[in-house]
């Protein structure tokens, strides 16, 4: 295995320990470091203006996370599993905080599962290697932007080389709890995106409502209402954060 498949399997290695080690580990995390362990239930799974599950939306999917964050930096795992059960996605990931508005994170994405999880050769891994910039915006003028790369792994062009499928994002919330946003493929990306050239491939809106289920428990519930111009496709999802 090349020297980079080692640093990279290193990596994830060790965020996959840490993340399934959690119980074992939260006992020793008394200088600040803590778990975090959520779920999303959504009607149909739609990334990036992309339905992940045939061209209509498909089925509901359940979307449990878990994240140790320690002073600036986060480690995790994201996965999604539909209900008809033709989706299942495991993700890895390492954030860096470099200041209340700007962050970094890789994600170590995997959805097709064709080969062995533990098949890191560049040329027949399902996995892919993401780098992401993110800038959360100030109070004065709350404008998000998050620019995402695509390096290493199951991410190719017809020859069969590294696409770099890349996107961004801007987001503006319009009220504490309606936001506005659009995405754009920058380059051709046949696998991930389904563009050839620079392409606006989500853009809608994001409407979140608190439900007081007791005096002390409440549910985050969310809609997003959304199109790709690119696709011609529309969406109209609804999401409950557990």
């Amino acid at each position: 295995m090349k020297t980079k498949n080692v640093f990279l399997v290193t990596i994830f290695g060790g965020m996959l320990f840490a993340t399934l080690a959690a119980p074992a580990v939260q006992a020793q995390t008394s200088k600040g470091g803590s778990f975090t362990v959520s779920a999303d239930l959504v009607s149909s799974y739609i990334w990036r203006g992309v339905p992940q599950e045939g061209s209509k939306g498909g089925s509901p999917n359940i979307q449990p996370s878990i994240t140790y964050t320690n002073g600036a930096f986060s480690i995790g795992t994201w996965g999604s599993s539909s209900f008809s059960g033709q989706v299942k996605e495991v993700d890895l990931f390492a954030t860096l905080a470099m200041s209340n508005e700007f962050s970094f994170t890789v994600t170590d994405y995997n959805w097709n599962f064709n080969q062995t999880y533990f098949n890191y050769q560049p040329h027949s891994m399902d996995h892919i290697y993401e780098a992401t910039l993110a800038y959360a915006g100030v109070q004065a003028f709350p404008l998000s932007v998050s620019v995402n790369t695509m390096f290493y792994g199951d991410d190719k062009n017809a020859n069969g080389n590294n696409a770099y499928s890349s996107y961004v994002e801007l987001g503006y919330p319009l009220t504490p709890m309606v936001k506005a946003f659009m995405g754009a493929s920058l380059v051709n990306s046949p696998m991930i995106y389904g563009n050839s050239s620079f392409a606006v491939i989500n853009i809608g809106l994001r409407a979140t409502k608190i439900v007081k289920v007791t005096d002390t428990f409440s549910l985050p519930v969310y809609g997003v209402l959304g199109f790709n111009p690119q696709s011609g496709k529309a969406f109209l999802v609804a999401g409950i954060t557990l």
